[in-house]
């Protein structure tokens, strides 16, 4: 399954999801979910719909446990992971999941994007 995760700030526009999401998709296969922070799952009801995709809301906990490759400061610091997009890509995408692309910017830097690829159905 290949997961998109987004980071977001709270006045991120599907626009903005959107341009992160087609900056990092670049060269990987379908999206089968999308997936955020349960408080800012919301901010993809449109994209998903756009997709025809489920949403998947993570507990903040389930983040702060991810180690990633990319380390923000303002990450670390509300969320107590290094990338929101990457820690929510990779654990929405299950036990031994990989990225395929690490986080990417929305041109209004609202939104990032990160892709993984888990191994279950």
């Amino acid at each position: 399954m290949i997961v998109a995760g987004f980071g977001a700030r709270a006045s991120a526009t599907t626009t903005a999801l959107h341009a992160a999401l087609r900056l990092a998709v670049q060269g990987c296969q379908p999206i089968a979910a999308l997936a955020a922070p349960d408080d800012r799952a919301a901010l993809l009801t449109e994209l998903a719909d756009l997709l025809n995709v489920p949403i998947i809301a993570l507990h903040p906990q389930a983040l702060s446990e991810i180690v990633t490759p990319t380390r923000s400061s303002v990450s670390l610091h509300h969320r107590g992971t290094g990338s929101v997009a990457e820690a929510c890509a990779l654990a929405a995408a299950g036990p031994g999941a990989r990225l395929l692309a690490t986080r990417h910017i929305a041109p209004d830097r609202t939104a990032t994007c990160a892709i993984a690829q888990g191994f279950l159905s």
